[in-house]
């Protein structure tokens, strides 16, 4: 869907990465400009986060490197960057420098606290930035501490997928007429922005303030569950016809307290039954009670068992490529064949068919 569309990533950790991997995905042609030494020891020399990318290597201390940059610059469509404000400012890399050479260029700037504001050079990591969004409030049970899965809810949902999405709009706006623009994609502010969802839902009253009260972070019927083996059932039968077929499987349908499925009071005691349940029996055992119902029963799977999972393989939703477990490219596209992600290549991989195509412009 992005052939004819290049992208020129500074190496960086993280989400930038991600949302240049996330755009070679669908198809641009993604150059990331690798350091010549890894930045931090241990790092995969093939990471899957380079996927159908090239790359050079280049020292950006060293001003003919970044002269051979800033024309690989004019080329692009867009460039992506996820250091701190100023770093790229005082390479000489900067915004006004590379809009200079492409007044068209949509310029990516990643970061967890955002170019300005009291925290924007402060350091931080993901449960730090989704901690003062307020996109970490709700991750967990009440009496236990907020956590949510690692990356993805600042680092991933706020950080990458925004810019990828500031970025397309940018580079529209652009093939449209306009001028290039700072996309300014801010972890604090997505992961903010994602609240809305959440935030719509307490218009009627069903989200509160304390934790466990509201309508999606308390219910006995809004949980996961251990089971006897140590595995783990997802449970979250929202309307009352699922939750119902939920109480049936259960052999709880006759059951008062069971009944009063909205009844916040009766919410821990119901969760403290459930856990008693769930826990007499092995994860897959439950998982075929459930099987083949409307109850929003199932199970929590690793990705290598999700990977052997009959709806996730018929999708071919994750695959092993050069022996890496990785989930394959999202969305789909009708009239699109799914294809297999590119190969990572390792550090510098494509310095010489890139530089021999910067000295012929008009093959590039």
């Amino acid at each position: 869907m992005l052939k004819g569309t290049r992208i020129v990533e500074i190496e960086a950790l993280g989400p930038a990465p991600f949302a240049g991997m996330l755009l070679a995905d669908l198809g641009a042609d993604v150059i990331v400009v690798h350091r010549k030494q890894a930045p931090v020891p241990g790092l995969p020399e093939h990471s899957l986060l380079d996927r159908g990318k090239r790359s050079i290597a280049l020292d950006l201390g060293d001003a003919g490197d970044v002269a051979l940059l800033m024309r690989l610059v004019a080329t692009a469509d867009g460039l992506i960057e996820g250091f701190r404000p100023g770093v790229m400012e005082r390479l000489g890399l900067g915004p006004e420098a590379c809009l200079a050479v492409n007044p068209r260029l949509v310029y990516g700037r990643m970061t967890g606290w955002g170019q300005d504001g009291p925290l924007a050079r402060t350091s931080g990591h993901d449960l730090n930035y989704t901690g003062v969004s307020g996109a970490l409030w709700y991750a967990s049970l009440p009496g236990e501490p907020p956590m949510a899965p690692p990356t993805l809810t600042g680092d991933i949902g706020g950080g990458a997928l925004y810019l990828v999405i500031g970025m397309l709009a940018s580079i529209m706006s652009a093939r449209a007429g306009g001028p290039g623009t700072v996309v300014d994609a801010a972890i604090v502010d997505g992961s903010a922005h994602m609240m809305n969802l959440l935030m719509a839902v307490g218009q009627s009253g069903a989200l509160v303030a304390e934790r466990g009260r509201s309508l999606l972070d308390g219910p006995h019927w809004c949980r996961v569950y251990r089971t006897a083996d140590g595995g783990f059932i997802s449970v979250q039968c929202l309307e009352p016809k699922f939750y119902a077929l939920f109480l049936d499987r259960l052999g709880l349908a006759a059951d008062p307290q069971f009944a009063r499925q909205f009844d916040r009071d009766l919410w821990p005691e119901l969760g403290s039954r459930l856990a008693a349940i769930f826990a007499a029996r092995k994860r897959d055992e439950w998982t075929s009670l459930f099987e083949g119902s409307d109850a929003c029963v199932s199970p929590v799977l690793s990705p290598w068992e999700a990977a052997r999972h009959p709806h996730m393989a018929v999708r071919g939703s994750w695959l092993t490529v050069d022996g890496v477990l990785q989930a394959a490219a999202a969305p789909r596209f009708s009239g699109w064949a799914q294809k297999t992600p590119g190969r990572s290549p390792a550090r510098g991989e494509h310095d010489a068919e890139i530089r021999a195509a910067l000295a012929n412009p008009w093959a590039f």
